[in-house]
């Protein structure tokens, strides 16, 4: 792969920074796209220089999202790999939650991955084709309270992996990866795992007994982006160790 480039939104932090360095690793320059934080930028771009660029754009605003792909490929021409990895959680009860907190939600992780890929999708097909990774969510079909947004955007991200592997075809496959708990700042804040009752009853539930980890998540990109799953395109690949068997 070396000379391919690859977008990934929300490359810089968490699961997204791991899949911009295993992209990275596989020879892929690295366009890694984020909305804020400035310094985790730089910090990304410091420890993987030979590969990673970082681009500041909110993937929510249609306008930006074109300059921004437009300079993208008149500085690097066509990506052969697009990973949709950008979102953000805003949980309220339903009954609390502001115009704003659904908006801004959806906008990020539905919507940013329809601007993003109709802006890059047709200089991919005139290239000769390329794979587009959705990053999904278990709540794409099982909903946790608080979460009627972040839930709701996740399972149009999964109904939209298939639209696009329909209507991409034959020259771009597009599939949905999906982690289970996975060994992030965000996650262990969000869901208090480092009280260790707290993470002792999350592992009860999981069959392999252990949160995933970012590397994990990194296999089943690279599996997605590689040869071996050529023929592969509109499904789900979860890994979440058993957690949620669907």
């Amino acid at each position: 792969m070396t000379g391919h480039v690859a977008v990934v939104s929300g490359g810089i932090r968490g699961i997204g920074l791991a899949l911009s360095a295993r992209l990275g690793k596989l020879g892929y320059q690295v366009i890694a796209l984020y909305r804020q934080n400035a310094a985790a930028a730089a910090k990304a771009a410091a420890a993987y220089p030979e590969f990673l660029l970082p681009r500041q754009v909110d993937v929510s605003d249609p306008v930006a999202v074109r300059r921004v792909c437009a300079d993208v490929l008149g500085e690097f021409g066509p990506p052969r790999v697009l990973v949709n990895n950008a979102g953000i959680n805003r949980d309220r009860p339903f009954l609390e939650l502001s115009d704003e907190d659904w908006d801004r939600v959806v906008g990020t992780n539905l919507s940013g991955v329809f601007h993003l890929t109709r802006a890059l999708a047709p200089a991919m097909i005139d290239a000769g084709g390329g794979v587009v990774v959705t990053v999904g969510a278990t709540t794409a079909i099982r909903p946790r309270a608080g979460g009627a947004n972040y839930c709701a955007s996740k399972a149009g991200v999964l109904q939209l992996t298939k639209c696009l592997a329909l209507e991409l075809a034959p020259k771009i496959r597009v599939n949905c990866l999906i982690p289970g708990f996975t060994d992030t700042p965000e996650v262990v804040e969000r869901y208090g795992l480092a009280d260790p009752e707290k993470r002792a009853a999350v592992l009860e539930q999981i069959p392999q007994r252990r949160i995933g980890t970012a590397e994990d998540m990194a296999d089943a990109l690279e599996y997605l982006v590689g040869d071996a799953s050529r023929y592969v395109t509109g499904q789900k690949l979860i890994v979440d160790g058993g957690n949620f068997m669907w």
